[in-house]
Order: structure tokens, then C-alpha cells, then sequence
């Protein structure tokens, strides 16, 4: 049975394109906003250590990310920086935030340790006259460590394509960001058996514009799941992730698919984060709705670092 079909929903799921959307095309051609990386310091990823809650196959730190979106109040964000603020997670994990442009700054001064903060989005090179956009550099110069790129909602409503998001990771890791770099099919396209054939596609459009993967971590999300209540099972979510891993092995070097953190996202929630957390692929998670209650957020952190942990301490 193809990957494909494993994955196949039990009803559909369409997404509409923005009637704002414009095209992303042309600016992925430009050279002279794209430079490729072809040598960068190598540092090593950590790896399993009596400190650190690792996932099962020794990936590194377990990794819980939480996707904002267009989400947010100064008053409801000041309420979810408190109620995470007040909850207990662990800290030897790594728990990443990405609030709006307009809440970065807010998020920053009022959240503590252990979390993280992340942009949702930069822009694919250097700074300019690119009305609306943010740079990697202007997120570096005011302390921001982390940004997405490649989420299915601009690949799809902004129509950024393979390559505009394989060269945006590499200007960001350029900045010294880390980068959460998604990918993922949507409906129609696992309906077609195209699932590896389009997984391929975005690893490779990643590859071919960067020399170092040692700061990027890879969200599957599917994109039929994301916000609808579906998930994949965490079978069906462990053959993906193995797919990928294996991509790694096969195109990048055994060494880097060892320490790939591949993470999984659509509709992760309290309920489903211990038993997706089980497999030895599974990395962490990125959230979307549920991160936006802090006390549930909480308990996705938790429920997914017991379970890791607990599974490597029979391995």
C-alpha cells in the first residue's frame, strides 16, 4: 500500500485561496536576493544526555512548537504569555512561540524560560523596499532565534513555491535563525498517489540552497489535518516520518537523518500528543489552535516529553 493511500481521510478537506493572493513566481528567480550557501561553520547537534528528554531513535530534544497564526489581542496575548508563564513545563525540552509581527516584541518581554520565541514568516533576502515584508535581519537584531518558512497557508494563499521557500530557510540560516521548515501534501494530491513525489519535491527544493541542516527542524503537516479535527493516526504519521528520514539517509548523509528533529503537526491537541509522541520518528510537534490555551499547551509539552521519555527508559 502506497503512502498515499495509507493516509487517505475519511471525508475531504479543501482549502480556498485567498482572494488576496499574489504570485510568488517571479521572485523566486532572483538571484540576487537568493545567495546559495555553500559553506557554513559545522556545529554539532546535541544528542542524547542524562539532561535532555529525547525522542526515541536519540534525534535530540524533544521539540514543541506553537504557531500563533493571525491570532491575538495586547489583552488576550498578555493572558496567554501569564497562563504559560504560570504553567509548569519541562525544561529540558525545547518550546518554541511564533505570535504575530505586532506581538513579538510584547511576547518577549513578558515570557519566561524555558520558552522560545518565533517569527511566523521573513522575507527571502536582505532588507529593502519590499513594502510589508520583515528580514531575517531585522528578526536577529531584535533577539528573535527562531522562524517558520514554508507553512501549507503561504505555500498555498501566498503561493510561495518550492523554491522561494527553499531559498527563504537559506537566507534565514544566512541571519543565524533556526528554522522550522514545513512541508506537507494537500488533499488532492495524496488523492493522486503523490504524497513522496510531493514530499521530495520540498525536501529537495531545501537541499539545493543549504550546506548545513545542523539549525533546521522539519514539520510534517499534512495538509488536509490542519485546523479541521483530523490527524493522522500515529501510525500513518510514523510512515511519513520514517519516509523523510529515510530521504535524509539516502540524500544528505546518515549522520544528518540521525539527528534530524522531524516534527508533526495538524490538529495535535491534549488528548493525541502521548500517543503520537510513541514513535520513534516523531520528534515533537508543531501546534496551531491549541497553543493559543496556554494550560492545554502546557499539557501537550508535558504529555509528549513523559511519553518520549518513558519509552527511551525501556529502549
Amino acid at each position: 500500500m502506497s503512502l498515499s493511500n495509507a493516509l487517505r481521510p475519511s471525508a475531504s478537506v479543501t482549502m480556498q485561496k485567498s482572494a488576496g493572493a499574489r504570485s510568488c513566481g517571479a521572485l523566486a528567480s532572483c538571484s540576487g536576493l537568493h545567495p546559495r550557501l555553500l559553506s557554513m561553520p559545522r556545529s554539532r547537534r546535541s544528542h542524547n544526555s542524562t539532561r535532555q528528554v529525547t525522542s526515541m531513535a536519540g534525534h535530540g530534544k524533544f521539540f514543541v512548537g506553537g504557531n500563533w497564526k493571525c491570532n491575538g489581542t495586547k489583552e488576550s496575548v498578555t493572558k496567554l504569555v501569564n497562563d504559560l508563564n504560570a504553567a509548569d513545563v519541562p525544561e529540558d525540552i525545547d518550546i518554541i512561540v511564533a505570535p504575530t509581527f505586532i506581538h513579538l516584541e510584547q511576547v518577549q518581554s513578558g515570557l519566561k524560560k524555558p520558552y522560545q520565541l518565533s517569527a511566523q514568516n521573513c522575507w527571502v533576502g536582505r532588507g529593502g523596499a519590499f513594502t510589508g515584508e520583515i528580514c531575517a535581519e531585522q528578526l536577529h537584531d531584535i533577539g528573535v532565534p527562531w522562524v517558520i518558512v514554508g507553512h501549507s497557508e503561504r505555500r498555498l494563499s501566498m503561493e510561495e513555491t518550492n523554491d522561494f521557500v527553499g531559498h527563504k530557510a537559506a537566507y534565514a540560516l544566512s541571519q543565524d535563525l533556526s528554522v522550522i521548515a514545513c512541508i506537507g501534501e494537500t488533499l488532492s494530491q495524496r488523492q493522486a498517489n503523490q504524497l513522496e513525489e510531493v514530499l521530495t519535491k520540498q525536501l529537495t527544493a531545501i537541499g539545493d540552497n543549504i550546506a548545513d541542516w545542523d539549525n533546521v527542524v522539519i514539520a510534517y503537516e499534512p495538509v488536509w489535518a490542519i485546523g479541521t479535527g483530523k490527524v493522522a493516526t500515529p501510525e500513518q504519521a510514523q510512515e511519513v516520518h520514517a519516509f523523510i528520514r529515510q530521504w535524509f539517509t539516502d540524500k544528505v548523509g546518515v549522520e544528518v537523518a540521525e539527528a534530524m528533529r522531524i516534527i508533526y503537526g495538524g490538529s495535535v491537541n491534549d488528548q493525541n500528543a502521548g500517543e503520537l509522541a510513541r514513535k520513534p520518528d516523531l520528534d515533537g510537534f508543531l501546534v496551531g489552535g491549541a497553543s493559543l490555551k496556554g494550560k492545554t499547551f502546557a499539557k501537550i509539552c508535558n504529555s509528549g516529553a513523559k511519553t518520549a521519555a518513558k519509552v527511551l527508559a525501556k529502549a
